[in-house]
Formats: structure tokens, C-alpha cells, sequence
């Protein structure tokens, strides 16, 4: 699995808890909250603050409520001592006495729960405050990896191998781009093109490009996160996209222990790849 270097995850803290967020907060940045809503709760909340001190400014407040069936969560911030207009979501995700993981995605669009635009700028956030009735079992940190990115697949492919690819797409995004590649050439050129709404499968020997195969559907959208997966087969690449089959592209490599070297490249921010 090959992430850069990434903060220590505090386990199993006393609640209230209040922790640093290390180097801060960046474009791409996760944050993965995971625990348990305790039996009985009117309310928690989880903050992204500018600071530990007990006024500090927070950028983002995510409050689930449970004074009404069915609960809602509500999102705000906090600024010079002040609440500002509150955001509510219906249909809240964290039943009482259940078990939950939360992911916070900085990049302009939010995440997959609810979308919140910044009204504090995020480089001003350093801490995470956690408060409530509920349990946690981690709080667990992902940095954005380095685009263009370039890594050695030990040993080649075979069949059974996959490659698995977490991200954001950028909100203006025109295309980005995954090769697996030989010394030759490359066997699977993958190119997501948001100017064109197609997906491009190709393969490279030499100087010379194949037929493009463009059929499918496009499964990326600008400004979203997604998790890619190529799974190497006996006749084809399987490319799952967001738990998804989307697309199989028969071998026109068929040297798969020759395929050593994962390339990334184009208008993305990377959270991990597993290799």
C-alpha cells in the first residue's frame, strides 16, 4: 500500500476529546471518524477548529440531533464567537446504539453525505474536537499524494493482481490519465475525458498507439471523489469504478509479468493507491 507519510491516528480517545490535525488541513485531506452513537443520545458533534482554545473559531461543525424522529444533522460554523445560518440533512446516518464511520473530504465540493461550502479558509484549521454522547474508536488521517504519480508494481502483474486507486477529482477537471506499463510500451492507457464524456482504453507499443476503445459509460465527475479498481484477468483488465464494473478491456499484452510500473497523471488529487 503505498500512501505518503501520514499522522498517527488516535485511538479510542476519552470524550470530549480535542486533538491536532498535523501540517493542517490541504486540498484532498481525509479525516475518518469511526465509533459508536451511545444508546439514549440527544446529540454529539464533530469539529474542525481553528485552534484548541474553548472560543476558537470552527470552520466546521457536524452536529447530529436527536430531539425528533427521525434525527438530522445539522452543519455550521463558528466564527469570532458567532453561529452562522445553520445547514440541516434530514434522514440522519447515525442511528442511536449504531456503529458509524465518517469521512470529511476537504475539496470544493464536500463529500458524499452533504456538500458545505467554506466560510472560514481551511489553512487556518489545525485541531479536531469531538463532543457528545458517543464512543470513537479512531480518528484516522489521509494526506493527498503527489500528481504526476509514478510507482513500481513488484513482481508484474498476474492474474488475480489488483490495483486499487482512491481520489478527487478536481472541479474543473478536462481529463486524467492511468497507464500500466512495460519497458516497451504500455498495456492499458486509462483516460477519463470530461471535455469529450468518454472514457479511453488503449494500449501502446512502441511509438505506436492501437485502436482507442471508447464504449461505456463515464463513471467520474468533476469535482467528486471516487475509488478506481483494475483487476488483471487470464483474457482481460476488469476496471470497477465506485464498486461498479464499468469497463473490460481484453489483453493485447499478454506478458503480464512484464507490466511493472503504475503511472497517474492529469487533473486529480490522490488519497491512496494500493498496489
Amino acid at each position: 500500500m503505498a500512501y505518503n507519510q501520514q499522522q498517527t491516528p488516535f485511538y479510542n480517545p476519552i470524550i470530549p476529546f480535542t486533538g491536532s490535525i498535523h501540517g493542517g488541513l490541504q486540498e484532498g485531506k481525509s479525516i475518518n471518524i469511526s465509533g459508536r452513537v451511545l444508546p439514549g443520545v440527544d446529540r454529539f458533534h464533530v469539529n474542525l477548529q481553528c485552534g484548541s482554545r474553548t472560543n476558537a473559531d470552527i470552520a466546521v461543525h457536524i452536529n447530529p440531533r436527536y430531539d425528533s424522529h427521525p434525527g438530522y444533522v445539522v452543519i455550521n460554523s463558528l466564527q469570532n464567537g458567532n453561529w452562522g445560518p445553520e445547514e440541516r440533512k434530514q434522514n440522519s446516518p447515525f442511528p442511536a446504539g449504531s456503529n458509524f464511520s465518517l469521512t470529511v473530504t476537504l475539496n470544493v465540493n464536500g463529500c458524499h453525505f452533504m456538500e458545505y461550502r467554506h466560510r472560514i479558509p481551511f489553512h487556518q484549521v489545525d485541531t479536531i474536537s469531538v463532543g457528545g454522547k458517543v464512543e470513537i474508536s479512531s480518528i484516522a488521517f489521509q494526506n493527498p499524494m503527489a500528481v504526476p504519480y509514478h510507482s513500481v508494481i513488484s513482481g508484474g502483474l498476474k492474474p488475480g493482481r489488483t490495483i486499487t486507486i482512491q481520489g478527487t477529482v478536481n472541479p474543473r477537471a478536462t481529463r486524467f490519465s492511468v497507464n500500466l506499463s512495460h519497458p516497451s510500451g504500455i498495456a492499458l492507457h486509462y483516460n477519463p475525458r470530461f471535455n469529450e464524456n468518454v472514457v479511453v482504453r488503449n494500449t501502446k507499443q512502441g511509438d505506436q498507439w492501437g485502436a482507442e476503445e471508447r464504449a461505456g459509460g463515464m463513471p467520474f465527475h468533476q469535482g467528486k471523489p471516487f475509488t478506481l479498481t483494475i483487476c488483471c484477468e487470464k483474457q482481460c483488465f476488469r476496471i470497477v469504478a465506485n464498486g461498479i464494473q464499468q469497463h473490460i478491456y481484453k489483453h493485447r499484452f499478454p506478458h503480464f509479468q512484464h507490466i511493472t510500473t503504475l503511472e497517474i497523471a492529469g487533473d486529480i488529487s490522490l488519497t491512496s493507491v494500493m498496489v
